[in-house]
């Protein structure tokens, strides 16, 4: 919508709508993306039967030892999923998460027969926030360095 963009809005009224959702657009899908892993996170710690379940099938994909990456996984869907809300190590924590989706997609529902695109599609928003950084509202612009 830039003086050098050569596309009008059908309704120039809402440019100031627009140039406001803009600037928050970024930081919503941040804060989403990690907010979104906590549901899958937390019964991790809560459940001990579904904690020992994923810990066999994290084993079962090759991963090995596979209580220390069921640990890993466990910690970045809460702890890193409430850091990338707050966009705290945006970079690295939303590559992680991007990886551990693609894992799923490619080496746990695929094979299955089952539906991956949601999985698939929440790696390629993670790559996006990684790609992009924490952005404007994002702790890493606040204490002034980022990845």
């Amino acid at each position: 919508m830039s003086n050098g963009d050569r596309t009008r809005l059908i309704l120039p009224a809402l440019a100031p709508v627009y140039r406001c959702a803009d600037a928050g657009a970024w930081p919503l899908l941040r804060v989403t993306c990690g907010l979104m892993l906590l549901p899958h996170g937390i019964p991790k710690f809560t459940n001990p039967a579904f904690a020992a379940a994923v810990t066999g099938l994290i084993g079962r994909l090759g991963f090995a030892p596979a209580v220390a990456w069921f640990w890993y996984v466990a910690l970045l869907e809460t702890v890193g999923g409430v850091m990338l809300a707050l966009g705290l190590f945006t970079r690295p924590l939303a590559l992680m998460v991007a990886i551990e989706m693609l894992v799923i997609s490619f080496g746990v529902l695929l094979p299955a027969g089952r539906p991956y695109e949601f999985t698939l599609m929440w790696a390629l928003l993670a790559f996006a926030i990684g790609w992009r950084g924490g952005g404007r509202w994002s702790l890493d612009r606040v204490i002034g360095w980022e990845f």
